[in-house]
């Protein structure tokens, strides 16, 4: 898949967008009813892989800005991923992923996959730059639930990306990825921001029953 020339995905080099379905959702599984957002839908191998690694009472939110591609997964892709599009768990919002992440402050998600651009200073569109921003890390942590994960798909090492994350007061865990499960480098990476949990409710002071 192009867009203005340039290559944004292939369905032989997928690696690295299940590993950044896996690092978002690994400790779901057992949750009761996540709630999921995806942002790019691209060809559906974050989206398979999401289905896989949650529960059946999960729901999966994902925003694609361009409806031809909704379009080709539900018309010529089922093939490749199979009818992803008609799972109960899968809503697909044609709109930019910012507007869900600022609805999310009102039903937060328990994970957010963003995969919208080729990095954080590669942008398909120039307006994608709020998402890497500090406000835009603001936003996403305020659309997430306590201990919640946001997962960001990068083309290359970004160093001050992940630094710029820690600061914005994520825990961040950075992992190397392959294109494709042959491939000999590990070009691609996945940035993992984590909120922080919830700290616990002081236990009341005990009574004096003297």
């Amino acid at each position: 898949m192009k867009l203005n020339g340039r290559q944004l995905m292939s369905s032989t080099s997928t690696s690295s967008e299940i590993l950044l379905a896996k690092l978002a959702c690994e400790n779901l599984l057992r949750h009761p009813h996540p709630r999921v957002l995806i942002g790019g839908l691209g060809l559906g191998f974050s989206l398979k892989a999401v289905l896989s690694l949650v529960g059946k009472n999960a729901e999966i939110h994902v925003a694609e800005l361009l409806p031809e591609v909704i379009e080709w997964n539900r018309q010529f892709l089922m093939k490749l991923n199979g009818a992803l599009l008609n799972n109960r768990r899968v809503q697909v919002f044609a709109e930019d992923v910012i507007r869900l992440i600022r609805r999310g402050q009102e039903a937060r998600y328990d994970a957010i996959l963003l995969d919208v651009d080729n990095g954080p200073t590669s942008f398909v569109q120039a307006k994608n730059s709020r998402l890497y921003s500090r406000r835009g890390f603001e936003r996403i942590a305020n659309a997430l639930q306590p201990g919640g994960r946001v997962a960001f798909w990068s083309a290359t090492d970004d160093e001050p990306f992940g630094e710029a994350l820690a600061r914005a007061g994520f825990r961040v865990h950075v992992v190397e990825a392959k294109s494709h499960e042959r491939a000999k480098r590990f070009e691609h990476r996945i940035y993992v921001g984590e909120t922080k949990q919830r700290e616990r409710e002081a236990a009341p002071a005990p009574q004096d029953n003297l």
